[in-house]
């Protein structure tokens, strides 16, 4: 008798981590799901719709109850503060834009979700992320974008490794979104017609200025705004309200538009310029992590976004200082943005990525 694999789904109330264990556990799967508890449950309302909100979790509850699996919550609290939060808020306080979703599925989904995965006897972890693993006995794991091109999350995941690539399973990346609700509605998924969270989970109404303001007041001073040559034009509330790119919001009276081109935490500066000045051509990126190849030999065309929802642009990339890359960039790109993820990819396959520390004037 061939003993089933058990793979343990990230399930967080949605309709993509439930169809995931629906699916599994058609196919063959010892299928267990796990809830994580990453957010005080007291400040999540019961019906914000979020990851973390009460009624997710009940939601989970409710489709491992009908799929018949068994099903856990398990508390990430303390861990999710001091690998995400703390993260966020020392991304501001450095004049960096932080990813905290990345982070999130690096540090808690990736490690400590597999570890728990691996300590249940389970031989995969599964998560509803729109991306394909492709396992190799011989040869490297490969991430390859989703047959949704507008669900694509690969970007999100650069930071997997092969060890956690050979224990993980994405069965989305096969479909659409309009086929996950399709499929989630032919299972009987009471939440096959759930709107998607928007928010991450610790933000739920997505207000970041808010949340900094009556969380970390502490990190966000008053200072100079500046042009590029050093002129003050005005007062800003804090760097942490502030993006490169962005024009509304700067309380200047100037006879032109005038965009963040930079953000100074020495001078706890904000730099304005033209729009032409918000467009670079290179970066330099660090804290790199490669996935199809063991590292960069060479220097390599590839595809580069340099944030989630932008159109992979052509680049070439190569490595400098044995630990850093630069990405050269055919076409100048809008809004280059230190502590933003920087991903590459090889036509359909995730080649690696990193972290951008900087954009090369």
């Amino acid at each position: 008798m061939t003993t089933k694999k058990r793979v343990v789904v990230a399930m967080s109330g949605g309709v993509d981590s439930s169809l995931t264990a629906a699916l599994l556990k058609d196919r063959g799967y010892d299928v267990v799901g796990i809830t994580m508890q990453i957010w005080p449950s007291d400040q999540s309302s019961d019906d914000d719709g979020s990851c973390c909100s009460l009624s997710a979790v009940e939601d989970a509850r409710k489709v491992a109850y009908q799929l018949d699996i068994p099903f856990y919550v398990v508390n990430f609290e303390e861990l999710f503060a001091d690998k995400v939060i703390d993260y966020f808020v020392d991304e501001y306080a450095h004049a960096r834009t932080p990813n905290p979703c990345i982070m999130c599925n690096q540090e808690i989904k990736s490690k400590v979700f597999l570890q728990k995965a691996l300590e249940l006897d389970a031989d995969y972890m599964a998560t509803g992320h729109y991306a394909t693993i492709e396992h190799h006995q011989e040869g490297r794991h490969l991430i390859k974008k989703a047959k949704d091109v507008h669900k694509d999350q690969t970007y999100a995941l650069y930071g997997m490794n092969q060890k956690e690539l050979a224990h993980t399973l994405m069965p989305l990346g096969e479909f659409t979104k309009s086929e996950t609700r399709k499929l989630a509605k032919e299972f009987g998924l009471a939440v096959h017609d759930k709107p998607d969270s928007q928010e991450i989970c610790f933000i739920p109404d997505d207000d970041y200025n808010r949340y900094i303001q009556e969380e970390h007041a502490e990190i966000a001073k008053p200072g100079p705004i500046l042009d590029l040559e050093g002129n003050k034009l005005g007062e800003h509330d804090g760097i942490p309200f502030y993006t490169i790119g962005q024009r509304k919001g700067l309380g200047l009276a100037y006879h032109k538009p005038l965009y963040v081109v930079d953000l100074e935490p020495e001078k706890n500066a904000v730099i304005v310029g033209d729009n032409e000045d918000v467009f670079g051509d290179k970066l330099i990126a660090h804290r790199l992590n490669w996935v199809s190849i063991p590292e960069l030999e060479e220097p390599m065309e590839v595809e580069v976004k340099i944030r989630y929802n932008v159109t992979p642009a052509p680049a070439t990339i190569r490595t400098i200082d044995g630990d850093k890359v630069e990405v050269e960039f055919v076409d100048k790109q809008r809004a280059i943005t230190p502590g933003q993820a920087v991903v590459f990819y090889d036509n359909e396959v995730l080649v690696g990525g990193g972290i951008i520390k900087e954009e090369l004037k």
